[in-house]
């Protein structure tokens, strides 16, 4: 799948600026986004790239943001691992699991050794939403669980918690790129995913123990009564992938179904939440 590398730049903003437009760029569907001091990188397939909508939702926030989109550039799907070798560094997480690539060397005494081929999908270990919820699991006894991993991207956590000795783990992600590269690195990891392509309406009448979900604010409070009838009545909810502004809209939203929050943690602006029933 071809996509499109879209640079902007945010002149003079705040970390906080720099993380509203991280959030739009998100909505818009774009993928691999990272900031760059003043600038952000983002990645959209070919056929979802619309540089008027773009544009259109900057001008929306053209008083506080000031944002400018400084270049676009087609992105060939045999270039990408190219490009990810040269910018992809291993990821160490509380010295105890190590994210690497197949192209980096392999590293003893380590705990979690995951391999990952770094494409377009979400969970390289790089962002800070995926070390939260990779922190969660090390301490957690995951033995024979059933887990559920919403929006898996790379697949890197549900291959953890089969790696952490797992009973069943199923992955959804709506993104076909996602979903190819969950597969493949299940493969890579020898442990046993089962990868699904679809939304929260493809989650299978199963009970699951823990559920992971990953995405953003949005797609978490309008998917919760999806992951809480399908959460058992001892299970834990882990959600990541939102900011501190948008904690009390998500507490409210899984307390009102049932749900306690027992637990939250955060790196910068990034939060992860835990609930029980």
């Amino acid at each position: 799948m071809p996509y499109t590398a879209v640079k902007i730049s945010v002149p003079g903003s705040s970390e906080e600026n720099i993380e509203i437009l991280i959030a739009l760029l998100d909505s818009l569907h774009y993928e691999g986004i990272a900031e760059h001091g003043r600038e952000v990188e983002a990645y959209i397939s070919d056929e979802l790239y619309d540089r008027d909508v773009l544009e259109l939702t900057l001008a929306g926030v053209k008083e506080l943001l000031h944002a400018k989109i400084v270049s676009e550039e087609k992105i060939a799907d045999r270039n990408w691992n190219a490009i990810w070798e040269k910018n992809f560094d291993p990821v160490i997480i509380n010295h105890r699991c190590v994210i690497r690539a197949p192209f980096h060397e392999t590293f003893k005494d380590m705990e979690y050794s995951i391999t990952i081929e770094p494409k377009m999908s979400f969970g390289t270990g790089h962002h800070e939403t995926t070390s939260l919820m990779i922190t969660a699991l090390l301490d957690m006894d995951l033995s024979n669980k059933v887990v559920l991993d919403m929006g898996c991207g790379s697949g890197v956590l549900g291959i953890l918690a089969l790696k952490k000795n797992a009973g069943r783990v199923v992955a959804i992600d709506i993104d076909s790129w996602a979903y190819d590269n969950a597969v493949e690195n299940a493969l890579k990891n020898k442990v046993k995913l089962e990868v699904i392509l679809g939304s929260s309406d493809a989650i299978p009448a199963l009970v699951f123990d823990v559920i992971l979900a990953n995405i953003n604010r949005n797609i978490l409070v309008e998917q919760a009564l999806d992951y809480v009838k399908r959460l058992s009545d001892t299970g834990r909810l882990l959600l990541s992938g939102f900011l501190e502004d948008d904690i009390v809209i998500i507490e409210a939203t899984y307390v009102d179904l049932g749900l306690t929050p027992v637990n939250h943690t955060s790196i910068g602006k990034w939060q992860m939440l835990e609930f029980v029933k």
